[in-house]
């Protein structure tokens, strides 16, 4: 690669590994663990698919930012005052079930690994407020030393615990079970709850710039075109070499048993981990606890901060202004996470509900936004050097269809049956 060197490499990795970070944790623990646990391995396609046409929409977040020096929030409103009012709505309309989903995940881990018996809304008010004391003083820093450390460990335990279900499993399914069918209202609701946060919304190619543009300030480096797409693809292969291997621990391990996950996220996140000690053995209990905590605490550590970062551009662009309020950062950041726990506190222990809503709203809003992210990155404020070759310029549009057409399928099959 032109220009590519391991100093400006280690100064421009950390916004994709952020990513990888908000995308490991219920697309993976809980979706694709559940897909390999129902349908066994009859849904690869849909996770590959759905990694493959996201691709460009997401990676087209970095790229804006390293071509213009501007996070996407600013270019939506560039490119026209609609672009950024749907932004605002989508990112308002999901943002408190996103939050709740991820926070309650962790909430439930959490009472796991203490051994303490609170209510698991408890534990994911303590989370959150954890959280909140975390990034109160607005320092991307944190953000970013923290999930290096917490990604890796997980990834590798991750995998070793693949491998090790290929060693004591031999994936048969009970005599006479039957699995269930894809193409029926509930198989067609899962399909596009798994690939709405399949490995992340499309929303995180806004958050994507954004973390770009903070890396820069960090570091006082622009890193190339090159560097700053390694930094992305490392994150983004990583987190759906990831999803598969969640995939293939549900499918080993659950599937054919007559077992399914369980609807309490209490119970659920029980269940997790065993998928873990099933494989590993029983000593791997709290070393397993300790990483899947860490992760889908890395997870709400990232969407805590990240909702109300969005939100304080979102206000500054309103305003026409290029400053940042760090004073408004830290009022959103309590704010929205006070309304992501009255979220929680409404919906109660109804977790699989909470999940597959967040989810599918996610996938419902994809194509609007890949459209707005095609066309953004195509604008005359894009130079031709940071534009997309042409085998992007076609799997964009290809995404845009897969993403249409499932969106309209589903829409369809709620509406008929």
């Amino acid at each position: 690669m032109s220009g590519f060197t391991l100093k400006g490499l280690r100064k421009a990795v950390g916004p994709g590994i952020i990513m990888a970070a908000a995308a490991i944790g219920v697309s993976h623990l809980v979706q694709s663990t559940r897909a390999g646990a129902e349908f066994g391995f009859a849904l690869v396609w849909a996770v590959l698919l759905a990694n493959l046409f996201k691709y460009p929409f997401l990676e087209y977040g970095p790229r804006y930012a390293l071509a213009t020096g501007r996070d996407m929030i600013r270019g939506y409103a560039s490119l026209h005052p609609a672009a950024l009012w749907i932004f605002i709505i989508f990112t308002v309309s999901t943002m408190f079930a996103i939050q709740a989903a991820v926070t309650l995940v962790s909430g439930s881990l959490a009472g796991s690994l203490t051994g303490i018996d609170l209510p698991v809304l408890w534990w994911s008010g303590i989370i959150l407020l954890i959280c909140i004391f975390l990034l109160i003083r607005d320092r991307y820093s944190v953000l970013d030393r923290a999930i290096k450390i917490i990604m890796v460990i997980f990834a590798i335990s991750t995998m070793i615990a693949m491998i090790a279900a290929f060693a004591v499993t031999d994936y048969q399914p009970d005599p006479g079970f039957v699995g269930p069918e894809l193409w029926t209202v509930g198989g067609v609701a899962f399909l596009i709850a798994l690939m709405g946060w399949m490995p992340i919304p499309i929303d995180a190619a806004a958050w994507h710039s954004i973390w770009s543009v903070e890396r820069v300030k960090q570091t006082g480096y622009k890193p190339k075109l090159n560097e700053a797409l390694f930094d992305f693809n490392l994150g983004y292969i990583g987190a759906s070499v990831i999803a598969l291997a969640f995939l293939t621990l549900g499918a080993m391990v659950m599937y054919g048993t007559g077992e399914s996950f369980a609807s309490s996220a209490a119970a659920f996140s029980g269940q997790l981990v065993s998928l873990y000690t099933l494989t590993l053995g029983e000593w791997a209990r709290a070393l397993i606890l300790i990483c899947a905590f860490t992760t889908m605490f890395s997870t709400t550590l990232t969407v805590t901060d990240t909702y109300p970062r969005v939100c304080t551009r979102i206000v500054s662009v309103l305003k026409g202004e290029d400053g940042y309020s760090s004073s408004l950062y830290r009022k959103l950041l309590v704010g929205i996470a006070a309304g992501s726990f009255l979220f929680l506190l409404f919906l109660g222990e109804q977790f699989r509900f909470l999940i597959d809503l967040a989810t599918t709203l996610s996938f419902l809003t994809a194509p609007v936004l890949a459209f707005m992210n095609h066309k953004l990155i195509h604008s005359p404020e894009v130079n031709e050097e940071f534009r997309p070759k042409p085998w992007l310029w076609w799997l964009s549009i290809s995404g845009i269809i897969f993403l249409s057409l499932f969106a309209i399928l589903y829409l369809y099959w709620m509406i008929r049956f």
